[in-house]
């Protein structure tokens, strides 16, 4: 449902607290989008990073929030005629009830048809991977110790062009 720019999603599962609500993502939302980074990854983006990502006005960073608060984000780049999706995070308690897919096709609405999409993820992250090959993203190389906490690869993925791309 599409109301005021704003797209509500009804989720159901047992145990969840309502309606998942969809919106851009704002500098007020940066000390619970700092609190679910710092739970989701071994090295977490700092405020600074955050706070320059959101005074870009080419990109793209949405907020995924019930009535709890914020439970998602997500933050991507334009860089010419290709968007980087540059971070995706949902809370630890709201992972595998499609918060992350709601952020992945909000951005494709908000991004247009035909758009490229690049990212980065660490090879290890099998459920990721998954969700994004569902999407449509290929993998297309690895870059070589890419993170530094552990010097782990990162997987190069693509989707070529986002029309229609959901996952199936």
């Amino acid at each position: 449902m599409q109301r005021d720019g704003v797209s509500e999603i009804a989720e159901s599962p047992e145990g969840d607290p309502g309606e998942l609500r969809l919106r851009r993502l704002g500098y007020g939302d940066l000390p619970a989008v700092i609190a679910i980074e710092r739970r989701a990854f071994p090295t977490p983006w700092s405020l600074a990073m955050f706070v320059l990502e959101l005074s870009k006005p080419s990109g793209i960073c949405l907020a995924a929030e019930d009535s709890d608060g914020l439970v998602g984000y997500l933050v991507c780049a334009r860089y010419d005629d290709v968007w980087h999706l540059m971070n995706v995070a949902v809370h630890p308690e709201r992972r595998r009830r499609g918060v992350a897919t709601d952020l992945i096709e909000k951005l494709f609405e908000e991004a247009g048809p035909g758009s490229r999409f690049t990212l980065e993820v660490r090879v290890s992250n099998a459920p990721a991977i998954e969700m994004y090959r569902r999407f449509g993203f290929r993998s297309a190389g690895r870059r070589r110790r890419y993170y530094h906490d552990n010097g782990e690869d990162a997987l190069i993925m693509w989707l070529e062009a986002a029309e229609g791309a959901s996952v199936a």
